[in-house]
């Protein structure tokens, strides 16, 4: 398949914009770039997509979400409205995971898969519970993934606060997809934990002993003072180090939020290899604090941009991102948004590089994974490598995405879904909602007593 008359927005690590250029995808991967009319010569009679003078760009990829939280939406919670994150996990979230099934997980991650290629995210990082269904779960989301033909990286998120048993369960999930996916070109797996809050000592090390040397964890850390408290309490040490003395900081763990650590346990997370991911939608919308992002970039360490289940539309997060650090702080250097660029692209695209070593991803280039987007933006100011983290800030707007493609196959083309069809998806989640929200409401009225 050919693109041809594109603006390439190259990205990696000298990003160029090369005007009036095509590029050759070859099965799953970019073979060749060159001037539009070079490759036209040099390929003739293969597909031709014309991009009409549209940017075509890397996809985008988000680092942290949870599909299942896709039927929080318009929900209600019982009760008087949850006063801190502790009660948002205990009345929406814990009620909420226990309430899916086979057909509700599979349908949650669809509905969130159609938004992530309707928005030109082509890689998520999922993190997923439904302690009630958790044997296959994740081959149940991987199915959805491949039927969208999406990226992705999967875990189970285990935990004991719904008994050792689904503890055990959660880890045996994860052991069984890591190496069921293992040879799939589009998906991979790690291995979840839900925080240190809700695994005692016993499990980390269950969990620890059980992950193969080579394997990473996926953790949320100090989203809130609580997982301090509760570390605190269980061993004399803060959330980090606690989770060091079991091994699970290692060069492919993720640590979600770190909203509520303190310089030491950024510093070992430092030196740990550890990759970090901000939520900062998230984060405002469960008025847990704000992370030191320039702090843990200062630090070196590994910072990456994530939804925490918000939309897949990642530039939205860009500039909720760029904002919030700046009103916080009263200060307008905060958060610049080459920064923003560098936590969105690079470091996104080298975290998935961990799992999808075999060829480069997150640029275009010959040889790198044919995962990229057209967008329609036609921009009144100059447009230059050097400035366009702000062109994306304040020009780029998701609706601005007409075609998706990722591992060379055409996912949307011109605004219309080819692998999905979105108002069947969205009928049979809707069929499946009320029975969701029954069994929610049961949960949830039960965390009340």
């Amino acid at each position: 398949m050919l693109i041809t008359n594109a603006r390439l927005i190259t990205l990696g690590a000298q990003p160029d914009i090369l005007a009036d250029h095509a590029l050759y995808i070859d099965g799953e991967t970019i073979a060749a770039i060159g001037k539009t009319d070079e490759l036209l010569t040099s390929y003739p009679g293969v597909e031709v997509i014309d991009a009409r003078g549209q940017i075509v760009m890397p996809g985008g990829i988000c680092a942290h979400t949870h599909f299942y939280g896709a039927y929080a939406r318009g929900m209600a919670i019982p009760g008087e409205s949850p006063r801190d994150f502790p009660q948002i996990l205990q009345r929406l979230w814990w009620p909420l995971d226990k309430a899916l099934d086979a057909d509700t997980v599979r349908a949650s991650a669809l509905v969130c898969l159609v938004d992530a290629i309707k928005h030109g995210t082509t890689s998520l990082i999922d993190h997923h519970a439904s302690p009630n269904c958790i044997d296959g779960s994740l081959d149940i989301i991987g199915a959805a993934v491949d039927q969208a033909g999406l990226r992705a990286l999967l875990c189970y998120e285990v935990s004991d606060r719904d008994g050792l048993e689904k503890m055990q369960a959660g880890i045996a999930e994860n052991l069984r997809f890591m190496r069921a996916a293992a040879g799939h070109s589009r998906l991979r797996g790690t291995f979840g934990l839900h925080a240190s809050l809700s695994l005692s000592d016993a499990s980390l090390r269950a969990c620890a002993d059980a992950a193969p040397d080579q394997a990473g964890f996926h953790i949320h850390v100090a989203e809130h003072e609580a997982d301090q408290v509760d570390s605190l309490r269980r061993s004399d040490m803060r959330v980090v180090q606690r989770l060091d003395r079991f091994g699970i900081w290692r060069e492919n763990t993720i640590a979600a939020h770190c909203v509520h650590i303190d310089a030491a346990e950024r510093d070992l997370l430092a030196q740990r290899g550890v990759w970090v991911s901000h939520q900062p939608r998230s984060n405002m919308n469960n008025g847990v604090g704000v992370a030191d992002i320039d702090g843990l970039l200062g630090a070196g360490l590994p910072l990456c941009l994530g939804n925490d289940g918000f939309s897949n539309n990642m530039w939205a997060e860009w500039k909720a991102a760029y904002l919030l650090h700046k009103v916080v702080n009263r200060d307008p250097r905060r958060a610049p948004g080459d920064q923003i660029a560098r936590m969105a692209w690079g470091n996104n695209a080298a975290l998935l590089g961990r799992f999808f070593p075999e060829m480069p991803i997150g640029e275009l280039r010959p040889g790198a994974a044919a995962d990229l987007i057209c967008v329609d933006y036609e921009p009144f100011t100059p447009l230059t490598a050097g400035n366009l983290p702000w062109h994306i800030l304040f020009g780029f707007e998701s609706s601005m995405v007409t075609t998706t493609i990722c591992a060379g196959k055409v996912l949307m083309r011109d605004r219309q879904l080819l692998t999905l069809d979105e108002k069947a998806i969205a009928a049979a989640a809707r069929e499946l909602a009320p029975g969701v929200w029954e069994r929610y409401t049961k949960y949830a009225i039960a965390s009340l007593d």
